[in-house]
């Protein structure tokens, strides 16, 4: 990962939190779980400990990933100007076909959580409209090859 990830500052704030649970609640919990499975003897055949290693490797991989991220990030401040998107941009966009309104927040892809209306600036829809400002048109390209074309209706921080 040498690649440099864009942040808000609240995505690095919530990594940070993440960070720090998994680090002091989670390898302790973890821990426990393992301490239990070997009290229950042979270890070889024991799914409570090959479970608890398990869920240590996770845990462990994820530290790394959070401590990689932050290591590479760059935190993008709230912009300024709402005449265009940029990152941290909440944006408003209408289907044109369908007159469907859809709102999101533009942030890195290490913050983006489209359940959430996070979508990141290298999704599809995120290239789409980076740049673009109120009354524009843009078009989408979807996986399977169709095109969605947007109106940028509103721009906000």
């Amino acid at each position: 990962m040498n690649k440099e990830i864009a942040l808000t500052p609240e995505g690095q704030t919530r990594l940070e939190e993440e960070l720090v649970y998994l680090e002091t609640v989670r390898r302790r919990e973890v821990g426990e779980r393992i301490k239990e499975a070997k009290e229950f003897g042979d270890i070889s055949e024991n799914s409570e400990y090959d479970d608890a290693k398990n869920e240590q490797a996770w845990v462990e991989s994820r530290i790394a990933e959070i401590n990689q991220i932050l290591a590479h990030a760059t935190v993008i401040e709230t912009p300024k100007r709402k005449d265009k998107v940029t990152l941290g941009s909440k944006v408003e966009l209408r289907d044109v076909s369908d007159g469907e309104v859809h709102r999101y927040q533009v942030v890195g892809s290490a913050s983006a959580e489209p359940t959430h209306d996070r979508i990141s600036n290298e999704s599809p829809v995120g290239q789409a409209i980076m740049g673009a400002k109120k009354g524009d048109i843009v078009s989408v390209s979807t996986p399977r090859g169709s095109v969605i074309e947007y109106e940028v209706v509103r721009i906000t921080n």
